[in-house]
């Protein structure tokens, strides 16, 4: 039905991520200088922004729901709006710590069944052969609005009243919505969960055990490249003898560069080679970067390559992970918004780990055992993903169509 409509280009339909990257940003480092602003301890911070984020990794409980009942273009303008709501009340009222860890926690989550709304609406729009673009569109989108926050928040919040600020944020996550204009949906004539939810339960759980959603979720679950020390190293600038300035300039505006650089790189690797043998390559050459970093002096300069080639790995690593989610999802799949939701939050469950692995290697020896931790557990998990890749024998096709009676028409 909707390979008849005409779509926008697939660079249009990534875009679509914004929102996500713009909220990413806000609760990465505009809510702890905020809290930070009012006194807040860096103990207590860290508490309140690993909750915040904490959907990141368990928000694919609640996520069926996206495939039933409305259309996943209604849940992304639901979802969209509440995480906007979110942030404009956090920016207008931040004195309270508590205030601000109820509202960023259910809007952060809101936000995450943004992204799986959008996830699941473009990727069950689009054919096979444009996987990979729309993965490196949506990473691209995502480290870009990323980007843009951290570096505007702060100015807006500094020079404006904390109402004015806040609307001026809020403005910018609902303004990439505008593309579902350009974007069918059409509603679902039938609906799942409203036909019989039991059914719905066990069609969705037994598309969970297929090969190709079974190994998507060792690919990502496992720490093959999760590449946790970015989220490490803006830590670590006095083992390098950094000035705070410069660590802050490396991490938000070089961090961005590279992130959208190794982004782009995913399409000459797509394109000679099977997603899941890139995937794994990323982490082993990204592991072997890591450990490289060991032979160079404890310099600035040297911090600048660690955390601009981890982010370029990293972001690598995620667009790459994007197209094999879209891939699996296949065109026209009616569990297309939860498959996206449940692998997007698998990708995100390494990263939590491995950064408190990455600490307690530090904790052990320093700046080197924590490179030494990521990269040899990088390295293991990619060799026994490549062992059973070869002893499953998954073939690169896209899970099309699990469940035709009734769910075909789910948008």
């Amino acid at each position: 039905m909707q390979k008849a409509r005409r779509l926008p280009p697939v660079w249009l339909m990534g875009l679509t991520n914004a929102p996500f990257g713009f909220t990413g940003g806000f609760c990465a480092v505009i809510i702890p200088q905020i809290l930070a602003a009012h006194g807040v301890s860096a103990g207590h911070i860290a508490t309140i922004a690993a909750t915040i984020l904490s959907p990141g990794f368990w928000i694919f409980a609640v996520s069926p729901m996206l495939d039933a009942w409305l259309s996943r273009r209604t849940y992304a303008l639901i979802f969209g709006s509440l995480t906007a709501a979110a942030v404009i009340f956090t920016v207008a009222h931040p004195g309270s710590p508590g205030l601000v860890e109820a509202v960023m926690l259910p809007g952060f989550a809101a936000a995450m069944l943004y992204q799986g709304a959008v996830g699941g609406w473009m990727g069950s729009l689009i054919d096979k052969q444009d996987d990979s673009r729309l993965g490196v569109w949506f990473a691209v989108s995502n480290l870009s609005a990323g980007g843009l926050m951290m570096v505007l928040a702060g100015e807006l919040i500094s020079r404006l009243s904390p109402t004015l600020a806040g609307t001026i944020m809020g403005a910018a996550i609902l303004l990439p919505m505008l593309l579902f204009l350009a974007i069918p949906s059409p509603p679902p004539e039938r609906c799942p969960a409203r036909e019989s939810f039991g059914r719905f339960n066990r069609e969705l759980a037994s598309l969970l055990k297929q090969r190709q959603v079974l190994m998507a979720l060792a690919l990502f679950l496992l720490p093959a490249a999760s590449f946790a020390l970015t989220n490490v190293l803006g830590g670590t600038g006095s083992d390098f003898f950094t000035s705070e300035r410069a660590v802050s300039l490396f991490a938000g505006v070089g961090s961005t560069a590279a992130g959208i650089v190794g982004s782009f790189l995913h399409f000459p690797l797509a394109r000679r080679f099977p997603l899941r043998l890139v995937y794994l390559a990323i982490g082993i050459v990204g592991a072997i970067f890591t450990l490289s970093l060991l032979t160079l002096p404890r310099a600035p300069w040297t911090f600048g390559i660690a955390i601009t080639g981890e982010n370029l790995f990293q972001a690598l690593a995620f667009a790459t992970g994007n197209a094999l989610t879209f891939e699996v999802i296949g065109p026209d799949n009616p569990f297309a918004a939860t498959l996206f939701t449940v692998l997007i939050a698998a990708t995100n469950l390494p990263v939590t780990y491995m950064q408190f692995l990455d600490g307690r290697g530090y904790d052990w020896h320093g700046l080197t055992g924590s490179f030494v931790t990521d990269a040899t557990i990088s390295i293991a998990a990619c060799l026994l993903l490549a062992w059973m890749l070869l002893r499953w024998r998954v073939t690169p096709t896209a899970v099309a169509q699990p469940l035709a009676p009734i769910g075909e028409n789910a948008d």
